[in-house]
């Protein structure tokens, strides 16, 4: 008689089953942005689940920034669409609990960032050129104050991402804009030559977003990035793991 083999089962706590069903709602749009979501006690009183689970369940969807809690007696849970920190809470917690080292996010920029020129060139908006042209003139004139010249460069690169109108991209970006700026902010990194250097980068990259050339523009941000990382590479004090 062959011996019966099972595999292992996986029961999965009543929490995280209510949790699931609230948080296909919510993306599915049942339950819209802004909409209250039932009190607990008719949680409680709907599926028969313990206040603990109801509650435990809550607090998962609320880590994940599909809910709002708002305390008081006319408080309660309200339903949120993903925002761009729930992408930047996820994405910190990787690279900080997996230890992803400075040159990974060197050539994580590389990869996502000539794409995004290219499509800011192709897609960006007449105001959003206009904000790029303004932002492009606050780093350089923030070249005397590295604190806020290195501020300054994070947001010229995001708003390339807004311009680029690739949602996905985007979100990326400003997930890890962070990240970037601590990379940049190194001691004794930035130096005048290095800023000299990046500022021409960007207005060579600027204008080929004012000509819609998106091929320049890809090709120009990533020789720029590129000699980013090699320059990092060659540091002395680059940190081996991303702070």
């Amino acid at each position: 008689m062959a011996e019966l083999k099972l595999a292992p089962i996986y029961v999965p706590k009543t929490s995280e089953v209510l949790a699931d069903q609230l948080r296909r709602q919510i993306l599915g749009g049942a339950v819209g942005p802004g909409s209250s979501l039932p009190a607990e006690r008719d949680l409680v009183t709907q599926t028969g689940l313990s206040r603990g689970s109801v509650r435990e369940a809550l607090r998962i969807l609320e880590a994940e920034g599909l809910v709002s809690t708002r305390p008081g007696r006319q408080g309660g849970s309200v339903a949120r669409q993903p925002g761009d920190d729930s992408l930047a809470r996820s994405v910190s917690l990787f690279v900080h609990g997996r230890g992803i080292s400075l040159i990974s996010l060197l050539q994580t920029r590389e990869a996502v960032e000539p794409s995004l020129a290219q499509l800011a060139a192709q897609n960006r908006t007449d105001a959003e050129l206009q904000e790029l042209v303004e932002i492009t003139q606050r780093v350089e004139d923030a070249f005397a104050d590295a604190p806020l010249y290195l501020a300054a460069n994070v947001e010229w690169h995001c708003a390339i991402a807004n311009a680029s109108h690739n949602e996905l991209l985007r979100a990326f970006m400003i997930a890890i804009s962070t990240m970037v700026y601590k990379a940049s902010a190194i001691e004794n990194f930035a130096t005048d030559d290095v800023r000299t250097v990046v500022i021409k980068a960007h207005r060579r990259i600027l204008a080929a977003i004012i000509a819609q050339d998106g091929e320049a523009a890809r090709r120009r941000m990533a020789r720029h990035l590129a000699a980013l990382t090699e320059a990092m590479k060659a540091f002395p004090h680059a940190p081996l793991v991303i702070d």
